[in-house]
């Protein structure tokens, strides 16, 4: 099995464990930062007098980090970035435990509620991040399989970034459209790849338009 997914991919084990144990570390750490200033910007009374939170009405960086598109790119940026699949899993699980453990803690301290049936979803999704980065780490391969694995991802992405169907297409915002230019500048390889996962992310995603109608 090894063997076969070397092929997809090759691990990069040449990192010290030292250096690993620092990245981890500070990925851990961001994940913590992030779910502190997203809610922090929850609770935040915009004052346009005040010309710092002026400019945070202007860009509307409260809404940023509601959108699912931010979290899915942070975490497939991390994880194909990641030196192996198994620290790939390692490093989104622990982004997602430290955003995750430190936004419950801070609404709970400080805006004095426990949205537990909320926080539960997100325990969910972080319960499931080992896997998913697992298999997100090979789409930066070089064959079928990672332009497969690509295509899925991007498809993910269209319906997150975009409206659409399967008569229609329209922009969302220009963060989600930012998110999405990301995420294949991201995963881009070549370009005959990149081209071959978007055309394949555009069909699932008719697909996926195609089975509201059915239904």
């Amino acid at each position: 099995m090894k063997k076969i997914l070397d092929k997809i991919r090759t691990p990069d084990k040449k990192l010290k464990t030292s250096k690993k144990i620092i990245n981890t570390i500070l990925i851990f750490l961001l994940g913590i930062v992030l779910g502190i200033f997203s809610k922090w910007l929850d609770n935040l009374s915009i004052n346009d007098a005040i010309w710092w939170q002026h400019m945070l009405g202007i860009v509307d960086l409260r809404n940023v980090f509601s959108y699912a598109g931010i979290w899915i790119f942070l975490a497939i940026t991390i994880s194909v970035f990641s030196k192996t699949p198994l620290r790939a899993s390692l490093n989104v699980f622990l982004f997602f435990v430290g955003m995750t453990a430190s936004y419950h803690f801070y609404t709970i301290v400080f805006s004095g509620f426990n949205p537990k049936s909320y926080m539960m979803i997100w325990y969910g999704i972080t319960a499931i991040t080992p896997i998913l980065a697992f298999i997100c780490w090979y789409a930066k391969g070089n064959n079928k399989i990672s332009i497969m694995i690509s295509s899925g991802i991007l498809a993910v992405m269209l319906l997150e970034s975009f409206s659409i169907g399967l008569w229609y297409f329209s922009f969302k915002s220009l963060l989600d459209t930012l998110l999405f230019l990301g995420t294949m500048t991201v995963l881009y390889t070549k370009p005959k790849n990149s081209i071959y996962s978007l055309l394949f992310a555009i069909v699932l995603t008719l697909i996926y338009s195609l089975r509201l109608y059915i239904i």
